[in-house]
């Protein structure tokens, strides 16, 4: 598993919706970038300053927030811990 170093944190993105309200399907290039995932990895924190979420956190972060990584087939978003907007 991806280790993460400082006060960043693994997250594992949230699925786009498929389907709006009204049933009707949104195609591939026009869906949203998720904003919200779970939290599967996190550093160690620094002294200036300790982490305050946690692995199993769901959380909201900022829509250009993070780089994107592909770990085992899978995507995963790396950001630091000031880019994280709430704990859901």
């Amino acid at each position: 598993m991806l280790k993460p170093l400082g006060t960043r944190v693994v997250i594992e993105p949230k699925e786009a919706e498929t389907m709006t309200a009204g049933g009707l399907y949104i195609p591939d290039n026009a869906k949203e970038k998720p904003q919200q995932g779970i939290i599967v990895a996190a550093g160690p924190g620094s002294k200036d300053e300790p982490m305050e979420v946690k692995v199993g956190d769901a959380v909201l972060y900022g829509k250009y927030a993070g780089t994107e990584v592909t770990f085992e087939d899978k995507k995963y978003l790396i950001v630091k811990q000031s880019d994280i907007l709430a704990i859901v």
